[in-house]
């Protein structure tokens, strides 16, 4: 975990290193979280989160993507929001992941090998960090930002067992889910107002870029566009200009 001294460096390495996420290359663990969601009588989740847990989520992944000078964090940009409606749905539910047994600590190459479901990981990993620090008439979220930090990363190295759920794989599915929270298309509940695209500058779900391909050196200037949105959007070449 970077220190407090540092708030741009977490930033930094998103803007460069994860830009694939925006395009829906998400993590193989959640891709199929992202997939289209199937047409049903009912195709919006269900709210998942209970007050604690949404409490600790939003200090948590504003320690994940800290808000700066220019951008919102994690928690502005709808990432609770997007946890929330995964873990209410399919995805949460576990129907989208192999879930029988026998179920044995394996290898980091053999995939997760638990036998909750994903809504279940969280919960009972949330509850059991929140007991730990009600024992100690205190919350998370009442850390300092250096004390956050320092929490997350024991829970990154898997310094604790959460209820039956080793710390280091809690840790690594709430940083997936922190990352495609603030990076995929706004229909899934998070990136809003297409916040983490403008920052990278991604111009999201335009379909003709006919007039562009034989140009080099040009600049986007529009508004991104999420799948929702509607509509052909052409990107014109009044809306562009060379360096």
């Amino acid at each position: 975990m970077s220190n407090e001294s540092h708030p741009n460096s977490r930033r930094n390495f998103l803007k460069s290193g994860l830009i694939a996420i925006s395009t829906a290359a998400l993590p193989a663990t959640t891709v199929a979280a992202a997939a289209a969601p199937t047409p049903s009588p009912n195709p919006q989740p269900t709210r998942f989160l209970n007050e604690p847990e949404r409490h600790f989520l939003e200090s948590a992944v504003d320690r994940l993507i800290p808000p700066d000078g220019r951008w919102p964090g994690a928690t502005e940009a709808g990432v609770v929001n997007y946890i929330d409606l995964q873990m209410g749905g399919a995805w949460g539910k576990g129907d989208l992941i192999y879930r029988h047994g026998p179920f044995r600590k394996g290898s980091w190459t053999q995939g997760y090998q638990l036998e909750y479901t994903p809504a279940e990981l969280f919960r009972r990993s949330i509850s059991a960090i929140n007991a730990s620090f009600s024992s100690q008439g205190t919350t998370f979220s009442q850390l300092s930002p250096t004390e956050k930090d320092a929490y997350l990363a024991q829970l990154e190295r898997g310094d604790f067992d959460l209820d039956g759920v080793p710390s280091d794989v809690f840790f690594n599915f709430l940083w997936k889910h922190t990352q495609e929270g603030f990076f995929a298309d706004p229909m899934y509940g998070g990136n809003k107002d297409k916040v983490a695209w403008k920052m990278l500058g991604f111009p999201g779900a335009y379909t003709d870029f006919y007039e562009l391909v034989d140009k080099h050196g040009m600049e986007f200037h529009r508004v991104p566009v999420g799948i929702k949105d509607g509509g052909m959007h052409m990107h014109a070449m009044a809306n562009s200009r060379k360096d």
